[in-house]
């Protein structure tokens, strides 16, 4: 018999109630492995608690989602990484439905709940796990009628054909396709301007408005295709860790780094990348400061931009710690505002738009109570951490060189390319 998945899967609380369970298989005591697995997680010490353990004959599996654990079990030799996968697909589409998965969106909306984990999962093997191909026949907020009397061949063909992440007889007046490619910058700076962690993770969005059952091609200035077609001149990139959408053709790339797919209508990641050279930072910070013991703490703040002349990072905030029983704050800025939030117990700087190549200096000046407490001394040491959106740009270089667009009806289509770049864990140590 090949590895058979999950005999049954529960939603269970905090405290080790169970809120819901399906049984798929019927061959599992399913009170008794509950009792079993929530003995184990409420008593067992957090660290020492894994993933995937094993109790008797039984195999638990289980993810943690605000609170709540969504655990399978089996009494089989499955494939725990397609269970652990499942589980996380089960979080993605109810999240889809219902914004939030918690104990309350699970209580009000059971019935809908148990129709999707019925089309989810068949005698415990994964089937449909795609929330667009779902909500054409369960339809968010119906619950009481969801419409399954008669399933159109547009969704069986959705089910069981080669696209089931599109249908068939998708029509827009007008066919475009838009592209955002966003990277966060995770940077780690030293207070001497040593770089000491950078990393670039990437996410290419799409929002696709195409008729039909369009074929794309879309090009990268990818490092290995650009070296493999002897093209050397032009910045290339190297990623590492890509993932893409199940509509992308894996085998193609794989043999020639060609990205073909029929894409889903509508919004949809496309795919994630990551990249781990050495970034200079694009924003950077110098602080000092000149703690007075016992009356007063002043900072001065220099903030340079490092990137091109022509471009401009937005809505710049730079959130520097303060002590907690620091009080009468006065500030001097030779641009934006600046903003004490004693509830956090940190200032921040917000620059509403930040050209590139220019300096600004920040001066702050804080009452200290007679007597300092040690966590005042630690909150002086605390990193600056810096947010900003800098649009029409990336950090890595990568670039869209083509996206081509091929349907048998033989319209134009309009393909729109947008960068962005974020911060991410974006950190400078101070002094």
């Amino acid at each position: 018999e090949k590895a058979t998945m999950a005999s049954g899967v529960f939603f269970i609380d905090p405290k080790g109630k169970v809120l819901l369970s399906r049984n798929y298989r019927a061959d599992v005591p399913m009170s008794a492995v509950a009792d079993t697995f929530t003995r184990r997680v409420l008593t067992d010490d957090e660290n020492d608690l894994k993933p995937v353990f094993q109790e008797g004959q039984y195999t638990f599996v289980y993810i943690k989602h605000n609170s709540i654990y969504i655990m399978a079990v089996t009494n089989k030799n499955a494939n725990v990484m397609v269970i652990l996968n499942f589980l996380y697909l089960i979080v993605s589409v109810l999240k889809d439905y219902f914004n939030s998965l918690e104990e309350e969106s699970i209580k009000d909306n059971f019935v809908i709940i148990y129709e999707l984990l019925d089309e989810m999962m068949d005698f415990g093997y994964p089937q449909a796990t795609n929330t667009k191909t779902l909500k054409t026949f369960i339809r968010p907020g119906e619950a009481h009628k969801v419409e399954k009397k008669q399933l159109g061949e547009g969704v069986t063909g959705m089910l069981t054909g080669a696209t089931p992440w599109r249908p068939e007889g998708i029509k827009h007046k007008k066919n475009e396709i838009f592209l955002d490619v966003i990277e966060k910058l995770n940077l780690l700076v030293a207070s001497n301007g040593t770089v000491l962690h950078s990393e670039i993770m990437g996410t290419v969005r799409m929002k696709s408005y195409l008729s039909g059952m369009p074929e794309l091609k879309l090009g990268l200035n990818d490092k290995i295709l650009m070296q493999n077609r002897g093209r050397t001149r032009g910045k290339s990139v190297e990623m590492d860790d890509i993932r893409f959408h199940q509509c992308v053709r894996l085998s193609r790339f794989e043999s020639n780094r060609t990205i073909s797919f029929i894409p889903p209508d509508g919004e949809f990641d496309f795919m994630h990348y990551r990249l781990t050279t050495k970034v200079r930072p694009l924003i950077w910070i110098e602080a000092q400061v000149e703690s007075h013991k016992n009356s007063r703490v002043e900072f001065l703040v220099k903030a340079k931009s490092n990137f091109k002349r022509r471009s401009n990072a937005n809505n710049v905030e730079i959130v520097v710690a303060v002590p907690e029983d620091a009080d009468s704050p006065s500030f001097k800025t030779s641009i934006g505002n600046v903003e004490y939030t004693p509830e956090n117990s940190c200032l921040v700087w917000k620059i509403k738009q930040f050209a590139g190549q220019k300096q600004y200096m920040m001066r702050a000046h804080f009452g200290l109570p007679s007597v300092t407490s040690d966590e005042s001394e630690a909150a002086l040491k605390k990193p600056i951490s810096v947010k900003f959106e800098i649009p029409y740009f990336t950090v890595s270089g990568i670039q869209v060189r083509y996206l081509k667009i091929t349907e048998k009806s033989g319209y134009h289509a309009l393909p729109w390319v947008r960068y962005i770049t974020q911060n991410g864990d974006y950190q400078v140590r101070m002094h």
